[in-house]
């Protein structure tokens, strides 16, 4: 399983105006795992970045003059994306933006959904909270993800703060390890990791009738299947022997 967290930057809101794409992140994670394949470019869109949108991720139309445009990306893009599950945060956004630049390009480009599938994390999240925010910023903290360094919005950053959320949100942790060194994107440690200093759990003993139902049940286990119960095999000690169960 393939999936591809991605986020765009803009040069303002609504591509129906010719606003452009300006900037493309993407995080690669395969079984649960980031792979550390990303996709990141930043794109010259031959017009103003609304002073609004700078305002909320710095780039200028100085710093964008000698980056390539879209066309020169626009197969590199799709090679990447090709037959994965793309996930973004409120997709709507970022597929209109994406489908103008490939209808910009020519029509046989066609559309994102032509060459992957895109699933949006926002419903998701506002089924799983309801009446709350659910923000990347708001997700970031209530999944205990590290976006301090998040003072601007950026595509690649934003995209791996997603990955951090959308593992967190549909698995419990930020990655899947057997081996104990489960982290997630830049180190985070699993949301689901238990404190080291948590309390013991509380074993109750069980009494003398406990041990005696107990081992009446073992003894019907082992008439009904003509040997030794599994528990007997492997227990330390049966309820016979005066064994904790």
């Amino acid at each position: 399983m393939r999936q591809i967290l991605l986020d765009t930057e803009t040069t303002g809101m609504d591509p129906a105006e010719g606003h452009r794409i300006i900037e493309i992140g993407c995080v690669e994670v395969v079984r649960r795992r980031p792979t550390g394949n990303s996709f990141h470019r930043y794109l010259n869109p031959d017009r103003t970045v609304d002073q609004g949108a700078e305002g909320v991720h710095g780039l200028s139309n100085r710093f964008l003059a000698d980056k390539p445009r879209f066309a020169d990306v626009a197969q590199a893009f799709i090679d990447y994306v090709r037959g994965a599950e793309v996930i973004i945060h409120n997709a709507p956004f970022d597929v209109g933006f994406l489908d103008a630049e490939l209808a910009w390009l020519a029509p046989e480009w066609g559309r994102l959904a032509d060459y992957a599938t895109v699933t949006d994390s926002l419903p998701m999240a506002r089924r799983m909270h309801p009446g709350q925010r659910c923000s990347l910023d708001a997700l970031c903290k209530r999944y205990g993800v590290d976006g301090s360094r998040r003072d601007l919005h950026g595509a690649l950053l934003d995209a791996e703060l997603l990955a951090e959320v959308y593992l967190a949100m549909t698995g419990g942790q930020a990655a899947l390890s057997l081996d104990g060194d489960g982290v997630g994107l830049g180190g985070a440690e699993p949301v689901a990791a238990l404190p080291a200093d948590r309390p013991r759990l509380r074993v109750p003993e069980p009494g003398a009738e406990e041990r005696d139902a107990h081992e009446r049940l073992l003894q019907r286990v082992d008439a009904a299947c003509g040997e030794a119960a599994v528990w007997r095999r492997y227990a330390p000690a049966t309820a016979a022997e005066g064994g904790g169960a």
